[in-house]
């Protein structure tokens, strides 16, 4: 990329992101069959990853993050709690010992007299999620580095299927006739699965109809892709899920480890009930129950720290470690398309928020945000759907690519669509 993405922070995310889209795109136009270099723009990678920011639903801009989504300080130092989701607002409180309508600031008032491992403790134990704000461990993130961004691994030995698809020369849809199951929510699994049906696969995202999406993180992430409720506690649903994957070729999954054992969709049965089949899966921390969000991983891994300006911690440009998570998943599902396509098998790929904050974080850095500014203005680089009578206005595509299509499909409404294969 001649130019730097135009995301200022003190570590490297500019570079991240860069590399992120640069290795899809290149993922992407290798299996369209076109030789060209693929076409990235500094600016439409910087507005794609700060998406909520351009994010308009009838004009209004959306708030990001729930006002007991945010930094606190305690007796010791600080802690980063997320709430976005009512359950996690009530666990939080619960955790905290207040009653359920608190408010920020007299929650703010409760914590400063509180130790932060204890007020960590509290909450993690009823289910909410907090964070102590920690210095960088440059031995810990060594570590992490010496794992790769996205493991691959061939899980079975199968023959190559019947080819449904892929691409053909000067195709618009080098992922035509792919189908896609999305079992995932918050950013990184819906970016992934986002880029998969920008490239044509026919994603279906399923949901519990107990557990209701948030409508402005649904239509940010949701464009191409059909949206449906299905509930895998019941026999009726598990039936119907079988039947989905039985037809799928692709799985993503970003839903904890013990969630997905007690419905029986672990990678590992997955793939032992269809062989053939390519398993995404993706976390917060790399470890199997811990919850996490972007946010959270910021600041315990030293990065909210290292991008403070004031005695308050600090924070990236974007949620850049989900939306780099959600990029580099999706080139694996195109590379691990192409292998099953030419040498069978089933395929397994994974990745963490937290195994991206560590390449950040071996990154190069400066003591002075760089380069420049966020984009002052998104004009040309968004689009504008009429999602179910409601104006929706969004980023556009980070990435264009010789042959394709330079703007994403429409968002459908949450829940609306059926849980069939088209």
């Amino acid at each position: 990329m001649s130019d730097h993405v135009p995301l200022p922070a003190r570590t490297d995310v500019s570079a991240l992101a860069a590399s992120a889209v640069e290795r899809v795109a290149a993922a992407a136009t290798r299996l369209a069959g076109q030789g060209e270099r693929p076409a990235i723009d500094p600016v439409r990678v910087a507005i794609s990853y700060s998406s909520e920011r351009w994010f308009r639903l009838d004009g209004c801009a959306q708030t990001g993050f729930a006002p007991l989504s945010s930094f606190f300080r305690t007796r010791d130092g600080h802690v980063r709690t997320h709430a976005n989701y009512p359950h996690h607002r009530d666990a939080l409180l619960r955790g905290l010992g207040l009653p359920l309508h608190t408010e920020r600031d007299d929650v703010a008032d409760a914590l400063r007299s509180r130790d932060t491992d204890r007020v960590v403790a509290d909450v993690t134990a009823q289910g909410g999620l907090c964070v102590p704000v920690r210095a960088e461990v440059p031995a810990r993130d060594a570590a992490l580095r010496r794992a790769p961004l996205v493991e691959m691994s061939r899980i079975a030995h199968t023959p190559p299927p019947p080819p449904r698809v892929i691409a053909t020369e000067g195709s618009h849809a080098p992922l035509g006739g792919i189908r896609v199951l999305d079992l995932t929510r918050v950013i990184a699994g819906p970016v992934a699965t986002r880029t998969l049906a920008y490239l044509g696969a026919d994603v279906l995202r399923i949901d519990p109809p107990h557990a209701p999406e948030l409508e402005t993180q649904h239509l940010d992430t949701g464009h191409g892709k059909r949206s449906a409720l299905l509930d895998l506690r019941s026999p009726a649903g598990t039936a119907r899920f079988g039947a989905l994957v039985q037809g799928a070729d692709i799985v993503v999954l970003g839903y904890r480890a013990a969630g997905l054992e007690r419905l029986g969709v672990t990678p590992e049965l997955l793939i032992a009930r269809h062989p053939g089949l390519i398993v995404l899966s993706l976390s917060a921390w790399g470890t199997p129950d811990r919850r996490g969000f972007d946010s959270l991983v910021q600041a315990e891994s030293g990065i909210a720290l290292l991008e403070s300006t004031s005695d308050e911690p600090g924070a990236l440009p974007a949620q850049a470690l989900d939306h780099t998570a959600g990029y580099l998943l999706a080139t694996a599902a195109i590379e691990l398309v192409t292998r099953r396509a030419r040498e069978g098998g089933s395929w397994r790929a994974t990745t963490s928020l937290r195994r991206i904050a560590a390449e950040l974080l071996g990154m190069p850095r400066t003591e002075h945000p760089t380069p420049g500014v966020l984009p002052a203005s998104a004009d040309g680089h968004t689009q504008t759907f009429d999602v179910d009578g409601r104006t929706v206005t969004t980023a556009g595509p980070a990435f264009t690519f010789p042959g394709g299509q330079d703007r994403f499909a429409p968002p459908r409404p949450w829940g609306r669509d059926e849980p069939t294969w088209t």
